[in-house]
């Protein structure tokens, strides 16, 4: 049986429509025998110059992301898109497997003095921010991972997939 994989990300910028193309274009040439539900990809839903109400793009997108065996959910932007969280929400709740890609490059220097005595500082972090009750969620159920080749990699340990 094909496995599935449902991925989460935001996708109404030129940058993200792009960005998951790209990602999920390897993916899927590292796994070609992967089935990879991307939601930009279903026009019935998500062809903006079209219609679909907010009850046929969660009956669309829940139905996929139910019969999937990985959610893969990119947590990257200002903060977690909506959209992404609550498809951690239902990923959590229904025991898939999660893989969160968190790329922002904030967290590096996490041992910079300077970096760290400016938390302290109002309005001075250096740091990113993401939402914990979110990222404890795909914690609970899988990991984060920082990069996208780590991704791939664990895809294939999730799935127990030789690539």
């Amino acid at each position: 049986m094909t496995k599935k994989i449902y991925f989460a990300s935001p996708l109404f910028s030129n940058m993200e429509f792009e960005y998951n193309a790209r990602v999920v274009a390897k993916i899927r040439e590292h796994y070609p025998s992967l089935d990879v539900y991307l939601p930009q990809e279903q026009g019935d839903i998500n062809d903006k110059n079209s219609y679909a109400d907010s009850t046929m793009i969660a009956k669309a997108d829940t139905d996929a992301l139910l019969s999937s065996d990985l959610l893969i959910a990119v947590l990257d932007g200002i903060s977690i898109d909506a959209g992404v969280a609550s498809e951690i929400g239902v990923a959590y709740q229904a025991g898939l497997p999660i893989l969160g890609l968190y790329t922002d490059s904030r967290q590096q220097g996490s041992n910079n003095k300077q970096k760290l005595e400016a938390i302290g500082n109002l309005g001075e972090s250096q740091f990113s921010y993401v939402n914990l009750y979110t990222v404890g969620l795909c914690k609970l159920a899988g990991e984060l991972v920082d990069n996208e080749a780590t991704m791939i990699e664990k895809i294939g340990e999730v799935l127990e997939l030789n690539s």
